[in-house]
């Protein structure tokens, strides 16, 4: 009668204090043995791993201009037009990629003397950038200059998107694969078994820049093809694994 009213009004009856205690006596048992509470620890190994792929530059990234000088403002904005456009015409003639005008620019230009400053003329700038492939940017750069263009403010080379991407997966797979050799390495010398990969942290597989060739070079007349020789390019990737055992 006494458990049965205990129980009807939420009161702990005694079969329910029996039950507590032998829990609570379990989880002191287990606190209690040194076995027990290391089983129920988790420990873990952390280790990065590094992949490098190197891929070839196949892809050159150029910007160059039209530069004029003249006595007037008018005068000299219509010549770097009529240039430019001629040389926007043979770019886009030869399919190149990315073609856009990076700079546009008109500025007085002065002389100066016994701390006199003359107004001498005006010199006009157009620039424009573009990407093409490799073994035909020798060739194209000379034929801008005949077109007329006059400067070359930067010339890079670069890998295609696809190889770069590619290369992205495989420095990743060298990374993993470096990781858990590390991690195993380390858990043979200690007699210590590896078991789960409990936490994976991609550090970073980002692009790599541009290789650049040379910045600001002026155009001299020339007779013979200009050679273009790219390079090779290093995708990088990190990846540190988490490891139990």
């Amino acid at each position: 009668m006494t458990e049965r009213f205990l129980s009807r009004y939420g009161f702990p009856t005694s079969r329910h204090l029996q039950t507590i205690a032998l829990a609570v006596g379990l989880a002191v048992m287990g606190l209690a043995n040194p076995a027990i509470a290391q089983e129920r620890l988790l420990r873990t190994l952390t280790v990065t791993g590094q992949g490098m792929e190197r891929i070839p530059t196949t892809m050159t990234q150029v910007q160059l201009g039209v530069e004029v000088q003249g006595k007037t403002a008018q005068e000299v904005q219509q010549e770097v037009a009529r240039r430019s456009a001629a040389v926007v015409e043979l770019l886009r003639s030869r399919n190149v990629e990315q073609l856009q005008t990076t700079n546009i620019q008109l500025n007085p230009v002065y002389s100066y003397e016994n701390n006199v400053q003359r107004l001498t003329g005006y010199s006009a700038t157009n620039t424009v950038k573009f990407r093409v492939s490799t073994d035909q940017a020798g060739t194209l750069l000379d034929d801008t200059v005949q077109a007329g263009a006059t400067r070359i403010d930067y010339v890079s080379f670069t890998a295609s998107e696809s190889a770069i991407a590619q290369a992205q997966k495989q420095a990743l797979r060298e990374a993993t694969q470096d990781a858990q050799q590390q991690g195993d390495a380390v858990l043979s010398a200690l007699n210590l078994t590896r078991k789960d990969i409990v936490n994976i942290q991609i550090n970073g597989a980002t692009p790599p820049p541009p290789m650049p060739l040379l910045e600001r070079a002026a155009f001299a007349e020339q007779k013979v093809s200009t050679p273009i020789v790219g390079g090779e390019q290093e995708v990088q990737a990190s990846v540190t694994l988490q490891i139990s055992y």
